[in-house]
Order: C-alpha cells, then sequence, then structure tokens
C-alpha cells in the first residue's frame, strides 16, 4: 500500500464497466478511495457533490465525451485530470494538454503504470514550482515571474500551468543548450513517467502561445531546446 495515498480519493470514470473494476482494483490497493461515474454526465454530477485528489478520465464516451466533460469540470474545480484513450494521435494528446490535463495514457494501459503516473500528478500538484520575483522582458515579450503571466505585445497569453513551467526554465536558462532529459527532470519532475512526446507536445503549445516570438524557442536537433534572447 502506498501510505502517502490513503485518505485520498479518486473519481474514475469511463464507460466501460470492466475498465472502471479494473482501475478501482488497483487504486484501492494503493490506499485511494475511489468513486465512478459511467458517463460524462454522471462526472459532472460528482464534481459538484465533492472534491476529489485526481480524475482519470476516458475521452470515448457517449453523449459527453472526455474533452467536454475536462471543460465543464474546470468550471466547477480545479483538479488534476489523467486523460484515458483508446487513440494515441497528436491532435488528441494535443487537444488534451491544451485544456490543461496533466497526463495523457493510450490504451490498453499497464495499471501498475497508471496508479504511478497518479501519484506523480498529485504529489506534483502538492509540491508548487518555486518562482523568482522577477520579470524577463524580450522586446514584446514578457514573462512576469512573479505574477505567473506572460505578454505577447501586450496581451495576455493563454496557456497551462505546465506550458508556462517549461517556458519559465527556458527563460530561466536562456542562451544554454538544454537536452530533453534535463527539460523532463526539471519542468515535469524526476520521478515523471511519460515521454518524449509529452515534450514536443508542450513545445509546439508554447510556440503557439508565444505566436510572433516564437523562433526565441530554438530546437537543437539531436539534443533538446534552448531560449534564444
Amino acid at each position: 500500500m502506498n501510505e502517502s495515498a490513503r485518505g485520498r480519493r479518486l473519481l474514475i470514470v469511463d464507460d466501460e464497466e470492466k475498465i472502471r473494476a479494473l482501475i478501482r482494483k488497483y487504486a484501492e490497493f494503493e490506499g485511494y478511495e475511489t468513486v465512478e461515474a459511467a458517463d460524462g454526465m454522471e462526472a459532472l454530477a460528482r464534481v459538484r457533490e465533492q472534491d476529489f485528489d485526481a480524475v482519470i478520465l476516458d475521452v470515448m464516451m457517449p453523449e459527453l465525451d472526455g474533452f467536454s466533460v475536462c471543460r465543464e469540470m474546470r468550471k466547477i474545480r480545479q483538479i488534476p485530470v489523467l486523460m484515458l484513450s483508446a487513440r494515441g494521435e497528436e491532435y488528441d494528446r494535443i487537444h488534451g494538454f491544451e485544456l490543461g490535463i496533466d497526463d495523457y495514457v493510450v490504451k490498453p494501459f499497464s495499471p501498475r503504470e497508471l496508479m504511478m503516473r497518479i501519484n506523480v500528478i498529485i504529489n506534483r500538484r502538492q509540491k508548487p514550482v518555486s518562482v523568482q520575483h522577477e520579470q524577463a522582458e524580450f522586446g514584446g515579450l514578457v514573462v512576469d515571474f512573479d505574477a505567473h503571466i506572460v505578454y505577447v505585445d501586450g496581451v495576455r497569453a493563454e496557456m497551462s500551468p505546465k506550458v508556462y513551467d517549461l517556458l519559465c526554465y527556458l527563460v530561466r536558462n536562456k542562451g544554454i543548450a538544454l537536452t530533453r532529459e534535463q527539460l523532463i527532470s526539471n519542468v515535469w519532475g524526476y520521478d515523471f513517467y511519460g515521454d518524449d512526446r509529452t515534450l514536443d507536445t508542450h513545445i509546439k503549445l508554447l510556440r503557439l502561445a508565444l505566436g510572433p516570438y516564437r523562433d526565441h524557442v530554438v530546437t537543437i536537433r539531436g539534443v533538446g531546446y534552448r531560449f534564444e534572447p
């Protein structure tokens, strides 16, 4: 049993009863309390009724899909979300991360790895990133570390917390070639169980958010990335 999981509550959302039962078995073995929902509308009702430490959310569900559930859920509570999907297309992964999900797992999956990912997500949320009280400016691109806000030509840029963390780390190490391993370890943590595609997806989202200043994020082939002032 994972002692740190004791007393924590998970919401498991999937229209397949067998998958919910499988996740519940491993989650309860870890020490989590579990609540289940068989569709999107039921999931939203559960979130309105009580708080959860994390949500495991299937994408492909009848009536209300996982993306729509995530979007509506964000209006109610800010809960960490791990998204499950039978589809591994980049578009779906990007769309999920744009909505602010914390991780994306493709079916079929390892239940043990799934629980490890959930543990990482929850622990990471409880250890907020330390920020410097400073501001960095690169022409019309302004990163306000104190306010956790990025401005592009005077307009606030919309980006998820993890994309913001990635930008901050790149900016604080501007001019330095950062390996993929360095970025993953320092932005996601040494206990991150994702893969290189997660980093690539967030780099794409970062460049999209930076708009005309996207070229500040330079790809170094075979190494990683660098923020060029």
